[in-house]
């Protein structure tokens, strides 16, 4: 075998092996826009003195990762510009000034999905349902997360899981596990193309590390709770996290999608471990939206305050924000029952008469939350979050000595 077939058949067996990569990537990114949830973005080059565009595209978080190829593959002879748009794609600020391409990127050698950073350690940071959050790769379709118990490297008795998760504007960037997770663990991430192939490589392993030690105060909850909102943002984001805003640190019990019944099931499982003396309680939206009686919502916040009180934990509940079918309408199309406004009155009403903060004290709008403080009509955005914090940081005192 002559000394070229020797070196393609080893170049081959590492690229199989998911050793080296055949192509790098550009990662360009900028300021964030809190309030856009989309950006435009242009490419041009210069003719003739004038700048013309050669490529839009739409990015959903601030950066991109583009491919060092084709008209990428000379980014000193290329410009850009970005421009924060609100949810039906409409200009909600001006276009970014004009920036040399070369000047604004960062070259990433592997084609892979690259991985976000950790705000795990930040207040509001500490999360018992992992988001796995990253910016996709080019040409990608679909993607496959892996969750392994040790380092990729070392696969034999590993335990592991796979999810897999289709393309999508609001798909790409986080990824919501849906098992507590304790210890020590690893997470990457694959992107697939339409036919389900890989695309370039794994991402690299990240290390994810969570204790049951140290927490004094939980926050319990569904996706008010657990984090997000503008419909582009996820629990990482902890600039739409009520806990982020807090005055102390917390642990995150919320867990996406919760009814309150689902929270009285998972109770011993994922609050007891962690022996805390204090829990925020905050639940019941999603049944109440959904058509559950306020009756049945008023029973269950019953029995998590038994379970409280039978471990030694003081419960606090928190009043339901108001929500906006109009806009839970508009982006999610789902239905909201008849009857909620009464419901939410009803279950508002209880809390009320318990040991509470009245964070829905926060919105006095008729029950109604306006577009301008939750996009979908449910998850708080920024400014909503900030004013659910402020409300408990103010009254927390009456309970914690």
């Amino acid at each position: 075998m002559n000394q070229k077939i020797i070196i393609s058949t080893v170049l081959a067996a590492l690229l199989a092996a998911d050793t080296v990569s055949a192509e790098g990537l550009l990662h360009l990114s900028w300021q964030p826009d809190y309030g856009a949830v989309k950006y435009d973005v242009t490419f041009s080059r210069k003719e003739a003195g004038k700048l013309v565009p050669v490529e839009r595209t739409t990015a959903y978080m601030s950066d991109m990762l583009l491919p060092e190829t084709g008209r990428f593959s000379r980014p000193e002879n290329l410009y850009w510009q970005e421009r924060p748009l609100d949810f039906d794609g409409f200009p909600i600020g001006p276009e970014s000034r004009v920036l040399r391409l070369a000047d604004s990127v960062t070259k990433i050698s592997r084609n892979a999905p690259l991985p976000r950073p950790d705000r795990s350690g930040e207040r509001g940071g500490a999360l018992l349902y992992p988001v796995y959050s990253y910016i996709g790769n080019p040409e990608t379709a679909s993607y496959e997360i892996e969750v392994l118990s040790a380092y990729p490297e070392n696969r034999e008795g590993t335990a592991h899981s796979i999810y897999h998760i289709g393309g999508g504007d609001f798909l790409y960037t986080d990824f919501y596990d849906d098992t507590p997770r304790f210890g020590t663990w690893y997470w990457r991430v694959r992107g697939k193309d339409e036919e389900g192939n890989p695309v370039g490589r794994w991402s690299l392993p990240r290390k994810r590390q969570f204790s049951t030690e140290g927490y004094t105060i939980g926050l319990y909850g569904d996706s008010i709770t657990h984090g997000g909102g503008r419909m582009s943002y996820g629990p990482n984001d902890l600039e739409y996290s009520y806990g982020h805003y807090l005055d102390f640190d917390t642990i995150n019990l919320g867990d996406s999608g919760n009814t309150s019944h689902d929270m009285v099931e998972r109770f011993d499982r994922d609050v007891l471990p962690f022996h805390l003396k204090y829990l925020l309680i905050l639940g019941g939206s999603n049944s109440l939206r959904g058509g559950v009686p306020a009756e049945e919502v008023i029973r269950d916040l019953q029995e998590i305050q038994q379970k409280c009180r039978d471990h030694n934990i003081v419960p606090i509940l928190l009043t339901l924000p108001p929500i906006n079918p109009s806009s839970i309408d508009k982006v999610f199309h789902e239905p909201t029952a008849e009857g909620w406004e009464e419901a939410f009155r009803k279950v508002n009403a209880f809390i009320r008469t318990q040991p509470h903060i009245d964070t829905a004290s926060a919105f006095p709008y008729e029950n109604v939350m306006p577009a301008d403080l939750a996009l979908d009509g449910l998850h708080g955005d920024v400014e909503a979050k900030k004013r659910m914090a402020d409300m408990i940081n103010r009254h927390i005192g009456e309970f914690v000595k």
